[in-house]
């Protein structure tokens, strides 16, 4: 069974999305012009630009604070503002491919999907060499269920900024989560593209080395192969054991060695791995594992009785 655990899979805490977010909104200050360079001096409208988008970072790093307690009338009064502003700053500067691309990232976070693409397509047309357009506007396909029309774009993103490793981190979900269009699709087999996806993974791990959140989903891909490949699995969460750098993310860890360990039938190993997880969040998720190593104790026994 691909994914061994499907419920705890589905419940371990994962990387949040607003670690992606925000990710993407500081790629967009090493858009040309918006960002800062020692040779030069400014324009009025790069200043202005760069003004439009620290507001707009502001706006999202103050609903990530507040969470659950933000205020939805001010955030939409506050992104009303920010959407009027790019308005007027692109009647002023039509041309100005980085100011469409920073406000196809803006309308994107705010679900304006639609008119985010417009302004992405309007961003690529007058400059075609901008990566982040090009993940954006992959991001936007695949989200609308267009994978192989998708890829080209996050191809092209990577050409150009091939240390960058959220580009390298979105074609590997790409891969994974359009695995079947991609294969019905004759230009791939199953083989090749299960490579591929790991290869970016580690990819991504490898240029993101100190974000645990790589390494993390590169670990959890080898659950995704056909069949899951859970030795090597092992092997990778028993290294990432080193990199955990707090002391809840090495229970994570231990949670996800435990997982793999029943999925090898080694379940003496499996509750010994377990005992060291006492972190009460990850209690639930704790207790799947046991109820694992229940059923496969029961599997056993049935069969012996045979």
């Amino acid at each position: 069974m691909r994914g061994g655990d499907a419920a705890l899979n589905e419940t371990l805490p994962i990387v949040s999305n607003c670690r992606v977010a925000l990710r993407i909104l500081f790629l967009l200050t090493f858009l040309p012009v918006l960002a800062l360079s020692a040779f030069g001096a400014e324009t009025l409208a790069e200043k202005s630009l760069r003004e439009i988008v620290e507001r707009q970072k502001q706006l999202f790093a103050r609903a990530e604070a507040e969470g659950e307690q933000l205020d939805d009338a001010r955030f939409a009064a506050d992104a009303k503002n920010i959407a009027a502003s790019y308005d007027i700053f692109i009647q002023k500067n039509p041309d100005f491919a980085a100011a469409y691309a920073a406000y196809g990232v803006f309308l994107g976070k705010i679900d304006m999907n639609k008119e985010a693409v417009a302004m992405l397509l309007k961003a690529n047309k007058l400059d075609p060499n901008l990566a982040l357009v090009k993940n954006q506007l992959a991001k936007h396909l695949a989200e609308d269920g267009k994978p192989l029309d998708a890829l080209p774009y996050l191809i092209s993103a990577i050409d150009l900024e091939p240390k960058e490793p959220l580009y390298h981190l979105h074609f590997a979900k790409l891969l994974l989560e359009g695995r079947e269009e991609f294969i019905r699709s004759g230009e791939w087999n199953r083989v090749a593209l299960e490579k591929a996806m790991l290869d970016a993974f580690q990819r991504a791990a490898d240029l993101a080395a100190g974000d645990f959140s790589y390494a993390y989903q590169h670990a959890k891909a080898y659950y995704e192969l056909d069949p899951p490949r859970w030795q090597d699995a092992l092997g990778v969460w028993q290294t990432l054991e080193q990199r955990a750098g707090t002391a809840a993310t090495r229970q994570l860890v231990k949670l996800h060695q435990a997982n793999v360990l029943v999925q090898l039938g080694r379940v003496v190993d499996a509750r010994a791995v377990l005992d060291q997880v006492t972190d009460l969040q990850l209690t639930a998720e704790k207790q799947q594992v046991l109820d694992s190593i229940t059923a496969k104790e029961a599997g056993k026994e049935a069969a012996a009785k045979r």
